[in-house]
């Protein structure tokens, strides 16, 4: 069994460089908050309490998205600190606002170890004396009004990186078709839940690479690339890497919901199987009938969760899965001998990919 160790790997200290750059994305987002705050009609109590909470989901990021437009923006010579730190926080902005309507689809309470945007809504108004009902309403409502918020900011952000380097239409595009993307593969995965018929291991990649790979690592590299000047092709070449890589943290991010350490990741690992989400695993144990007898059975009442996830384990899902993370990264740094434009990126890649198949959250 190929399991990762329930201890997290030690954080490595960025160099000098990309500390200061992260420090300049996280001064975008504060100063983003600021101004959404100083709109006339927008500064009451609630509206402020709102952004708070946002802040809150915006600070806890590891900034993997800002940190791929850097990559990307430096290796094709981009010299505007200020541009490139406004697109990589307009994709943390991205990210933030997909996570929180995730969550409200997924029904999740807790991300990162805390409790959600609509979780937190939701006890407010348990806490009035709402019935439960109204106050998951109420706790969904307000989430999807945060997630909003953030995604026009995410497009305010990436209009404004644009128009310091000239390049506010390919970069437009781009955001545009990672909201896409990513809407259609959030649909997919939705429905996926309840169709009756098997979901191949190809459909789940699929999917997987239209709702995460995409916004996540296919279009920042772009973006960035796009930002500091370059072709479409070599920054088309550079995004199609990207989402190599983003289907494989996607994988192992469906390992680690159903095996990781819920203290690490600080999700449930039971909540892809109880909502019978279609995962990378189910797929690859699509063929095994113990699995099916369990899944079965724990419909019926019969099974708990552990003889789902033993299920699994038996019919070598994880192993398989961590097997095609590997081979997505090597195929990924292969191609990006070949395309990128600088030893160094093709370095950076590397370290990208390590942290991708060596995480534990």
């Amino acid at each position: 069994m190929n399991r990762q160790s329930a201890t997290a790997v030690p954080p490595v200290a960025a160099p000098p460089e990309e500390q200061a750059y992260r420090s300049a994305v996280r001064a975008v987002l504060a100063a983003e908050a600021a101004s959404a705050l100083g709109y006339a009609g927008h500064d009451t109590s609630r509206f402020s309490r709102l952004w708070d909470r946002l802040a809150e989901s915006l600070a806890g990021g590891k900034l993997t998205r800002p940190h791929l437009v850097h990559l990307s923006y430096r290796a094709f010579g981009g010299s505007d600190a200020a541009a490139v730190a406004t697109l990589g926080a307009a994709f943390e902005m991205l990210h933030a606002s997909l996570l929180i309507h995730d969550d409200v689809i997924d029904r999740d309470l807790v991300r990162r170890g805390r409790p959600t945007l609509g979780a937190r809504y939701r006890a407010d108004a348990l806490a009035a004396g709402l019935h439960e009902d109204t106050a998951h309403h109420v706790g969904n409502s307000a989430a999807l009004i945060g997630g909003d918020v953030l995604l026009a900011g995410s497009i305010r952000l990436a209009a404004r990186a644009g128009a310091a380097t000239g390049t506010t239409e390919a970069v437009l595009e781009v955001m545009h078709a990672a909201v896409l993307a990513a809407a259609a593969g959030e649909l997919d995965d939705l429905v996926f839940s309840y169709e009756d018929s098997d979901i191949s291991v190809d459909q789940v990649l699929d999917m997987e690479r239209l709702k995460t790979a995409s916004y996540s690592f296919e279009a920042p590299l772009r973006a960035g690339a796009l930002l500091a000047g370059s072709t479409a092709e070599d920054a088309d070449r550079l995004g199609s890497i990207g989402q190599t890589i983003g289907i494989a943290y996607q994988v192992i991010d469906d390992v680690l919901g159903t095996f990781g350490d819920p203290e690490l990741t600080g999700k449930s690992i039971d909540s892809d199987l109880l909502s019978d989400k279609r995962t990378i695993l189910g797929a690859f144990a699509a063929t095994d009938d113990a699995y099916l007898a369990a899944h079965r059975a724990y419909h019926r009442g019969e099974a708990g969760l552990e003889d789902v996830r033993a299920a699994l384990r038996a019919a070598g899902a994880e192993e398989a899965a961590r097997r095609l993370a590997h081979r997505l990264v090597r195929h990924a740094l292969a191609d990006a001998e070949d395309v990128a434009p600088s030893p160094r990126l093709v370095h950076d890649l590397a370290a990208v990919c390590t942290l991708v198949l060596e995480r534990t959250k």
